[in-house]
């Protein structure tokens, strides 16, 4: 079966939705205690319409018909059973204990950056165990090539295994430095350089070996034509390490970096192509779904000065939770993802600072009977929102038997907060410092608020123990909502000093530190890296969350990186 029109992601328009929201909250149970009001309907005064700012956002390209016209064809049984059989020989292949060491590794490897791996869990991880196990009873050290060495530690780190990098002192020379000889090994120098992306704070090894194959892949890429595998490997990897890609876009890249080798196993390639049409269509059934839903509700149509772009966030989640199983987890963060987006144009654009005063407040208290003070559009955003929070809260105490209200509607009012903070600079024309502005920044992003909710849809038993958790300061919440506020800014920090706007991290490190705006950015960019190895000890240490909210946690992390992939944003 050619890959083809067929094997499609819903890439060609996909445009970063650029939010800027998130939370200050503690975990604990929302008090409901009555809020006095700064304002009141009869003392707020209102400027006129004409008066009001635009942003001129350009309409939707994915419109609601365009949605429901979507069909790739592959939702058949007879595509099912044809994949039933392929995962199958599949499993076969993992499970085959007469592989040698380095094949198995190279094909879980392949399995996953194919997309295939969440059909594997078991198996992949027993064949991990297996790998531990054996080097545990050998009596010798295993003799490894650099590109195994690495890919054992890149395999491992990556499942939670503890595994130390001291692995790469063997490939040192007697000055301590990497060997010469190792520069001429691409695919080992390839290997090497995903696996440093891996790293803890503290593990110097691992920025010796990123710095030395950085040069020389560099080097290799330059003398390697366009069509060479091995150049456009590593021209990839480059771009953004595997370890910070988001799945879904990797294995579409992958299936066709994977088709394009010699030595490509039909069977897998057959199985992985299938398997992501499959998925393909789940994907458009759920955002026919939501585009139902996002019409039925009418804020897009009644709030014309906001974005319409359920499309956009529909692929966030999708870039947090990508496996078929979490259809009702992407649908839910997509109506969470809708409402911040409204919301942020609400608070960045069209709301004066009274009335977003007035809203915040209003929402602090979640009580419909305070909408009395707000303006219309208001009203309609609020109860929009209120209806579909407390819907989501009824499902999960009518199926769970859990009360979730408090702390979404906490997470939602801690990031309006932030928005509200943000507000007040704009109006001020102030540029806080760099520290003040980092302290509200990564809560405003929204990070926090979105992993709230996917908590609660990935746990449906939990004690007031593991409530606790569920803090914003914790490292798999915190760290997430870093980096997405980062590189956020990352992506939109140049147009914004272009048309002399404040408030982004590098606006406000340059002003602190009278930094250039390259040294701004470059400081960023090591808070970005310096974020990730806190997220991956967080991983590697184990965690009072399951496996796949902490997975959707580093996803969040992982889609941040999305306009740095090559679409434009």
């Amino acid at each position: 079966m050619a890959l083809a029109s067929t094997l499609i992601l819903l890439d060609s328009c996909f445009l970063s939705p650029g939010f800027r929201k998130h939370n200050n909250q503690q975990g604990e149970p929302l008090s409901f205690q009555r809020l006095q009001c700064v304002a009141s309907q009869q003392t707020l005064s209102l400027p006129p319409l004409s008066l009001r700012n635009s942003a001129n956002y350009q309409p939707t390209l994915w419109t609601h018909d365009f949605i429901q016209s979507l069909n790739n064809g592959f939702m058949d049984e007879k595509y099912r059973h044809r994949e039933r059989k392929l995962l199958d020989d599949v499993r076969g292949m993992i499970v085959d204990e007469n592989a040698q060491r380095l094949a198995k590794l190279e094909l879980i490897d392949d399995i996953q950056r194919l997309g295939l791996g969440h059909h594997f869990d078991n198996e992949i991880k027993a064949a991990l165990d297996r790998l531990i196990s054996s080097e545990k009873q050998s009596q010798t050290k295993q003799c490894r090539s650099l590109h195994e060495a690495a890919l054992t530690f890149r395999l491992l780190r990556d499942h939670g295994y503890q595994v130390s990098p001291d692995i790469f002192e063997s490939f040192k020379d007697q000055n301590g430095n990497f060997k010469a000889c190792l520069g001429k090994d691409g695919g080992g120098m390839l290997s090497l350089y995903e696996a440093t992306f891996l790293g803890y704070e503290g593990e110097d090894i691992l920025e010796e070996a990123r710095a030395f194959t950085v040069i020389h892949l560099r080097d290799m890429k330059e003398h390697l034509s366009n069509d060479h595998l091995l150049g456009q490997a590593i021209g990839h990897a480059l771009d953004l390490p595997v370890h910070r890609r988001t799945r879904r876009l990797e294995a579409r890249w992958y299936i066709e970096a994977y088709g394009k080798r010699k030595d490509a196993n039909k069977i897998l390639l057959e199985a992985a192509r299938l398997d992501f049409n499959i998925v393909q269509s789940s994907f458009q059934r759920d955002l026919q779904e939501m585009s139902r839903w996002w019409k039925a509700i009418g804020v897009a149509s009644k709030l014309s000065f906001s974005r319409d772009r359920l499309m956009e966030c529909f692929f966030w989640t999708v870039g947090m939770a990508s496996e078929p199983q979490y259809s009702e987890l992407r649908k839910a963060l997509t109506k969470v993802t809708c409402f911040i987006t409204t919301i942020d144009d609400v608070y960045d654009v069209y709301g004066t600072l009274d009335e977003l005063d007035l809203f915040t407040a209003v929402v602090e208290r979640w009580d419909i009977d305070a909408i009395h003070v707000l303006p219309w559009y208001m009203k309609v955003c609020f109860l929009a929102l209120f209806n579909t929070v407390n819907e989501m809260t009824y499902e999960a105490l009518k199926e769970h038997g859990q009360t979730i209200l408090p702390y979404l509607a906490k997470a939602w009012s801690d990031m309006l907060k932030a928005f509200l903070q943000e507000a007040r600079w704009s109006h001020d024309k102030h540029i806080p410092s760099f520290n003040d502005y980092f302290r509200n920044a990564w809560m405003s992003v929204s990070g926090v608020l979105i992993l709230t909710h996917a908590y609660f849809f990935l746990h449906h038993n939990f004690s007031k123990e593991s409530l606790q958790s569920l803090d914003p300061h914790h490292d798999l919440l915190r760290c997430p909502s870093i980096i997405f506020r980062l590189c956020n800014d990352l992506g939109t920090s140049k147009a914004g000093l272009e048309r002399g706007e404040a408030a982004s991290s590098i606006v406000c490190y340059m002003r602190q530190s009278g930094a250039t705006e390259e040294h701004g950015y470059k400081y960023v960019c090591s808070l970005v890296d310096e974020t990730w190895k806190k997220m991956n000890k967080q991983k590697g240490m184990g965690s009072e969350f399951s496996k796949a909210f902490v997975e959707t946690a580093m996803n969040l992390a992982r889609v941040s990186h999305f306009p740095r992939t090559g679409f434009d944003h």
